[in-house]
């Protein structure tokens, strides 16, 4: 994401407020918003084009403000507009380019130094509020983990939930957001799931991904320290548990399931799209293992997927009619695979038409992340495909 100011599209309006041009752009989409300095700094994107507003909307949600989507009243307009403590909330260069507005129209006598000062100094607490941690509380109820942040300002708490996007997280998988109507205590919830994750990315994700995870696991392993020697163990056994993933290598692998010794000799990830009908704009996710089971040896591939309204992570694989032992045993033998590799054993149904299907679920995938030859593919299909 990036944020650019017209320096000379700085001006005094005829109505005698400072306006000035801003555009946000990502991956070669930009939007350019209009900047008032009135009582408040305010941005605002207007059009007749709903989509074109939408798209506005998301760009700002991707500079960390959080606004909706309005219409004008009895126009066919659209609109959306942030003021000053909510654009508090955004990314620094967002931020910057506010405040080089304000000291601008300071520096041309066009505002009050006074008014001027209150929206640096907020602008500024927003930098220490975004990039300094609110106090998490992290406790164990009836054993299990929680780790958790409330407040009754809304906006702190989208403040958070976008720190984590930005971080590598994804709402509904890794942390949940719950906000109340009509005002009361909101709360953002870190799984055990998303520490694990974020962990993961403290030592393998990328530029300021790896950087806020690594402040975020650092912080939370202080936070666990305080509440006591228990939960102190626990969040760090959740860590090492992220920090493991990738860690593992598939060639070489043996292990051994009911009896049966699993050996893999190799195997990789790789995108690829759907090319049934329906699915042809979906990137899906190949997972190939070539593995001995008792001796037999064999190429499985799984194939994982996106699902449903909530974007459920499933994948399948089929047994071949023409394995040794026949789709049987071909079945067991890639459901030994799945169980020696991930740790789980995955479900297998049996079809009327006489194909036999093995399915997995994101549990067998975070499974299949511990190595290092489908760590790194693995997360970057979670992220390019989460909502």
């Amino acid at each position: 994401m990036e944020v650019r100011l017209d320096e000379n599209s700085i001006r005094l309006t005829d109505g005698g407020n400072v306006a000035a041009d801003l555009t946000i752009s990502e991956g070669g989409t930009a939007v350019k918003y209009k900047v008032y300095l009135r009582k408040e700094v305010v941005l605002q994107f207007v059009s007749a084009d709903r989509n074109s507003v939408e798209l506005a909307a998301q760009l700002l949600k991707l500079a960390g403000v959080n606004a909706k989507v309005k219409k004008v009243s009895n126009r066919d307009k659209w609109y959306v507009r942030a003021y000053t403590r909510k654009l508090a909330a955004g990314r620094r260069e967002l931020r910057e380019a506010l405040a080089e507005i304000v000291r601008r129209a300071v520096k041309n006598g066009w505002v009050d130094a006074g008014k001027a000062e209150g929206w640096l100094e907020e602008l500024e607490k927003g930098l220490t509020l975004r990039e300094g941690w609110p106090k998490y509380l992290v406790r164990l109820v009836e054993g299990a983990l929680v780790v958790s942040f409330s407040s009754t300002n809304p906006d702190s708490i989208e403040w958070e939930a976008q720190r984590f996007r930005e971080m590598g997280l994804e709402e509904g998988r890794h942390f949940s957001v719950r906000m109340r109507e009509g005002g009361g205590r909101c709360y953002v919830y870190i799984r055990r799931k998303g520490l694990a994750h974020a962990a993961w990315l403290s030592e393998y994700g990328f530029g300021r991904q790896r950087e806020l995870a690594a402040e975020f696991v650092s912080y939370i392993l202080q936070r666990a320290m305080d509440a006591g020697e228990e939960v102190y163990e626990k969040v760090r056994e959740i860590i090492e548990e992220g920090k493991a993933m990738g860690s593992l290598t598939l060639k070489g692998f043996e292990g051994v399931v009911d009896g049966r010794l699993v050996r893999v000799i190799g195997g990789g990830a790789e995108f690829d799209k759907g090319r049934n009908k329906g699915t042809s704009d979906k990137k899906l996710l190949r997972i190939k293992i070539t593995a001995e089971v008792d001796g037999v040896r064999n190429d499985y591939v799984m194939t994982y997927s996106r699902r449903g309204r909530d974007n459920v992570t499933v994948g399948y694989a089929y047994a071949r009619s023409d394995a040794s032992g026949g789709r049987e045993a071909d079945a067991e033998r890639l459901a030994a695979v799945v169980e020696a590799l991930t740790g789980r054993k995955p479900r297998i149904y049996r079809m009327k038409n006489g194909k036999i299907m093995i399915e997995c679920g994101s549990e067998h995938l975070e499974g299949f992340r511990r190595y290092t030859e489908l760590a790194e593919t693995i997360a970057r299909w979670l992220e390019e495909t989460m909502r």
